[in-house]
């Protein structure tokens, strides 16, 4: 049986995580249906990552630490992210995972210039996203759900951009044949968007964002949610 291991790099709040699902369960309900046995590893909390041989498909989630922290455990991640793009084992970062790989392959991470995106924003994919393997098969432009202060602010030299907003430029990007960053969250549901931005209201207000509009734009985002089918089948394909 094809193995996915889930990575993960932190957890949702809790009372949250309570009534919802943690990242790494969410991301499990997402790639439900692949006949592949999902693992989670709590790197987070110093879990040892499996080798990259023993993996078929890798996804890491969402945190909210920073990547910028440079946490002992973060860096491991990173570490290992290189020789999973070099065996191309499918991989997929969510978020900071998504910010995890554009470092780990060379490209530059901090806080994102124009502060904080959150809420259901407008993907739009590009010209190279048309014939991603991952990407294709999506319309041009969908809704997800988002989430984050810090970005891939450069990409790794020779990785692919598939989509974009205008808050985001490097929402998606690819690097090699098969490891895909999204800086927007497929795992999320809408329940899950909404608890987030409340969570977040106070922070979001001093900050200038109007969280009434925030709030009334946040809908269903099943074209994003799909990416964790169309990944996991991907992965149990077999190597790319």
């Amino acid at each position: 049986m094809k193995k996915i291991f889930i990575i993960k790099a932190g957890s949702a709040f809790p009372d949250t995580a309570a009534k919802y699902g943690d990242f790494e369960e969410l991301t499990k309900t997402g790639l439900a249906g692949s006949n592949a046995e999902v693992v989670t590893i709590a790197a987070c909390q110093g879990e040892p990552l499996p080798s990259p041989q023993e993996c078929d498909g890798v996804v890491i989630t969402g945190a909210h630490c920073m990547v910028t922290d440079n946490l002992p455990w973060s860096l491991a991640i990173e570490a290992w992210i290189p020789a999973l793009v070099q065996l191309q084992v499918p991989l997929l970062g969510i978020c900071y995972g998504h910010q995890l790989l554009g470092r780990a392959m060379g490209g530059q991470v901090d806080f994102h210039p124009r502060g904080r995106e959150v809420g259901t924003v407008e993907i739009r994919k590009t010209a190279a996203g048309q014939t991603d393997p991952l990407f294709k098969e999506l319309p041009d432009q969908f809704p997800a759900h988002a989430t984050h202060a810090q970005a891939v602010l450069t990409l790794p030299h020779g990785a692919v951009l598939l989509a974009e907003n205008d808050f985001e430029p490097h929402h998606a990007f690819r690097v090699g044949q098969c490891a895909w960053g999204v800086q927007f969250h497929p795992e999320y549901s809408l329940d899950v968007m909404r608890d987030y931005l409340f969570k977040q209201q106070e922070l979001l207000t001093r900050a200038g964002q109007d969280v009434a509009r925030l709030s009334k734009d946040i809908c269903e985002t099943s074209v994003a949610n799909s990416l964790l089918t169309r990944f996991a089948s991907l992965a149990t394909k077999g190597p790319c």
